[in-house]
């Protein structure tokens, strides 16, 4: 199947815009808060030179997007789909930050709901990687009726591995009637 894994997705509050090359400086001056990656388990991505991995991976992903406000039109985080598994009909989304102005506010669970309700068109399953140590992230996706599903070792841009949960979502389960 044919999916388009960077389309123009909006909200009540956001745009997610495919990132382009241009975004970086845009995207870096929101990335280089180190309180946004004091969980994560690249805890110095708030340096520009470790941001650039990070982004050069973003564009080679060609499912990145920006995070844009709707009322601003400021650019207050990035998030992506990766790892599309065509025999498992599986995706990624991940590698999700936002401006600390923006945590608490509902933005994450927004975007996150819009991603998976475009996704779910093509896929069946639905797969996050979050930290070990990224207890905010990790009670950010279950507030979303996300489950953890099992734990595994990630091998970052550095090369040293670090444990992840991973937590899924079925289509399925994902389209039963419920509140958001």
């Amino acid at each position: 199947m044919n999916i388009n894994i960077q389309p123009l997705l909006e909200n009540e509050k956001a745009i997610l815009y495919p990132l382009q090359e241009k975004d970086f400086e845009a995207l870096y001056t929101v990335a280089s808060d180190p309180k946004i990656w004091e969980q994560h388990p690249n805890k110095d991505r708030w340096k520009k030179d470790v941001f650039k991995t990070f982004f050069d991976l973003a564009m080679q992903s060609k499912g990145a997007f920006k995070i844009v406000d709707k009322t601003t039109g400021n650019i207050i985080g990035s998030t992506r789909f990766y790892n599309y598994n065509e025999q498992e009909n599986s995706i990624f989304v991940g590698y999700t930050f936002y401006a600390v102005a923006y945590w608490g506010k509902g933005i994450n669970k927004l975007v996150k709901v819009t991603m998976l309700d475009y996704i779910f068109q093509f896929v069946s399953k639905v797969y996050f990687h979050i930290g070990a140590n990224n207890i905010r992230s990790q009670v950010a996706i279950e507030r979303i009726g996300i489950d953890k599903i099992a734990e595994e070792a990630v091998t970052y841009p550095d090369g040293a591995s670090r444990l992840n949960f991973v937590y899924g979502i079925s289509k399925e389960k994902w389209c039963k009637p419920k509140k958001r």
